[in-house]
């Protein structure tokens, strides 16, 4: 395992942060729990579908933080260009200089979806259901994560987090469409990881375990697999599924004691 002094993130400064998927869910407490440890002047950049749901996020962001700056964009990463996504991160600099103004620059891919779980794979014969999981899931990951470091190629620090999971290197029944769009997104983060360490990019790809969240819900909910199904029931009966506080507690601890190798895959469950 790397060493503290190799991939530790001191969050305690004055921060650029960006955070997609982030009206909810592990997104939102994500955001909550690491923006409250940056000093005054930080801007934190909230990106999801639902205006509602990051104003929600804003508010709690700005509750335990009130010396950050909160910019909020409602957009479909499904469909947003390039030219919007570099609109929302020029806007959000407020006319600031970026390598002047921010020790870290930070982004966090937690974006995602979970795609169809009423059908086993042999029956997902629509490509332009593919391609719409994949532009969601996967391609606009990949642009506004370049989008990201060539505006940010000069800060200092620079870290890039994506939202893993463990269906990134197990196959489950009526998972699909999540299985290859989470081991597709996260190939190409471990390639970053390889190309960008001369340029001093730590990547972490974290894998926050089974957590209690709408997702989870639609899953126990709608899989035609009868044993996942029967998974995630079992851990709510148990109470064993995980919180939003747990693993965003968990990630911390891993992000800020350097208890990973840049690119490697992290699970909650392995510290």
């Amino acid at each position: 395992m790397a060493s503290t002094t190799t991939t530790a993130v001191n969050l305690e400064q004055v921060t650029y942060f960006l955070v997609t998927g982030a009206s909810r869910g592990i997104g939102a407490k994500l955001a909550i729990e690491t923006a409250r440890k940056f000093k005054a002047g930080s801007v934190v950049v909230l990106l999801a579908r639902s205006a509602s749901g990051l104003e929600s996020t804003r508010s709690a962001i700005l509750e335990v933080n009130p010396h950050v700056t909160v910019v909020t964009s409602s957009v479909d990463l499904a469909t947003a260009s390039k030219q919007l996504l570099d609109e929302i991160l020029n806007k959000s600099l407020l006319g600031r200089t970026p390598h002047e103004q921010f020790g870290l620059a930070y982004v966090i891919h937690n974006v995602g979806t979970i795609g169809n779980v009423e059908r086993k794979a042999v029956e997902l014969d629509d490509r332009s259901e593919w391609e719409e999981y994949f532009a969601t899931n996967v391609f606009n990951v990949a642009v506004l994560n370049s989008c990201f470091l060539g505006k940010f190629g000069t800060v200092p620090q620079k870290l890039v987090v994506n939202i893993t999971s463990k269906a990134c290197i197990a196959p489950f029944a009526s998972m699909a469409f999540y299985c290859a769009g989470k081991a597709a997104r996260e190939m190409y983060f471990r390639v970053l990881a390889e190309e960008e360490a001369a340029a001093g990019v730590k990547v972490l790809n974290y894998s926050p375990g089974p957590v209690d969240t709408e997702m989870t819900v639609d899953i126990q909910a709608r899989s035609s697999a009868p044993g996942i199904r029967e998974y995630f029931k079992n851990l709510r009966d148990t109470t064993t599924i995980l919180t939003t506080e747990q693993t965003t507690a968990k990630f911390l601890h891993i992000l800020e004691n350097g208890l990973f190798k840049s690119g490697e895959h992290v699970d909650y469950y392995d510290h």
